[in-house]
């Protein structure tokens, strides 16, 4: 599938997760609809594509698509040399029912089964991917000191926590050498909250910040500016309450203003709201979970991009409202 030889050139950006040793790429593919909504094929054509860009980063989780996922990115993974990857799942959310659970057993359980469908020994970062208050952190904690000692992944993190168990994970894990490498966060020209807590924890604790849905939820593309198509994202069942959200008129002026910034630059909306986000300081990589692979096509196109810092400033200013979209 991919040739990490002569013939393919990298361009993109790879970064330090805070102050952990691990490297990731400025962009992560995310396989958020892998097995449902983008079947085996159109994965495999993606995954090649994100390769030969240079990237390195894939996040997935053990619930998306109730397993679907992993395994797709299991059977392509046999085709890839380990190395050239840096593999990301999480747990903590069952992939039957939905419901969160933190616990120590679960999540063990949960990583030997990752690991043994996505066909390798280890994970370069393993994430708890929702937050559990019914589990003492400590309980949750150990799990991930576990995986490390057990070398079942190389360094840990957390994914959508409030910033004081983010916190408190931090000077936790940091007293036995584990640490606490990364967290998973929304964060977009649409939803800015992040800027509160997270982004500053990270500079001041030392971990990355991953960037998930940096386009909006698919809203900064402008393909919902004056309709909804019948194959996106907000006319799917079983995704349009995940779009919802950023389809009303604050988000219409941001988006508004992300297209005339994108024509000034001659480039696209996609290409400029991506800028953005992987750029805010803080950002280690920003995932972005592509139907298809003309839409990663799309994506990648911001590799070389730095926006001017006029265009910036005008882009914090008119989407300076911090407060999560309802």
């Amino acid at each position: 599938m991919h040739d990490s030889g002569a013939g393919s050139v990298s361009t993109m950006e790879l970064r330090r997760a805070g102050r952990s040793g691990l490297l990731v790429s400025s962009i992560g593919l995310g396989t958020l609809t892998w097995g449902r909504d983008t079947d085996e094929h159109e994965a495999a054509e993606q995954l090649s594509m994100f390769l030969d860009a240079g990237g390195t980063f894939i996040d997935t989780a053990a619930s998306y698509g109730q397993g679907h996922s992993e395994e797709v990115l299991g059977h392509l993974l046999a085709e890839v040399h380990r190395r050239d990857v840096v593999l990301c799942s999480k747990a903590g959310v069952r992939s039957s029912t939905g419901t969160v659970d933190a616990s120590r057993g679960t999540l063990l359980d949960t990583l030997d089964e990752t690991l043994a469908t996505l066909g390798t020994d280890h994970l370069d970062l393993w994430l708890v991917q929702s937050p559990d208050l019914t589990v003492a952190p400590e309980e949750t904690l150990s799990a991930l000191r576990h995986a490390v000692a057990s070398g079942r992944t190389r360094y840990v993190g957390l994914s959508n926590h409030p910033a004081w168990y983010t916190g408190y994970a931090t000077a936790s894990l940091a007293d036995d050498g584990v640490g606490l490498a990364a967290v998973e966060v929304e964060y977009s020209l649409l939803q800015r909250s992040a800027e509160a807590e997270v982004l500053p924890g990270s500079a001041a604790l030392g971990y990355g910040v991953l960037a998930w849905s940096p386009l909006g939820r698919g809203v900064l593309t402008g393909k919902y500016r004056s309709t909804i198509p019948a194959d996106s994202r907000a006319a799917s069942p079983h995704l349009r309450g995940f779009v919802e959200p950023y389809l009303n008129d604050r988000a219409h002026g941001i988006v508004e203003a992300v297209a005339t910034a994108a024509d000034g630059l001659d480039r696209t909306p996609t290409e400029v709201a991506l800028a953005w986000a992987r750029d805010a300081p803080g950002v280690s990589s920003t995932i972005v979970g592509a139907r298809t692979a003309a839409q990663l096509r799309g994506v990648l196109g911001a590799v070389d991009l730095e926006l001017p810092d006029a265009i910036r400033g005008a882009l914090d200013d008119v989407s300076g409202d911090n407060r999560p979209a309802r």
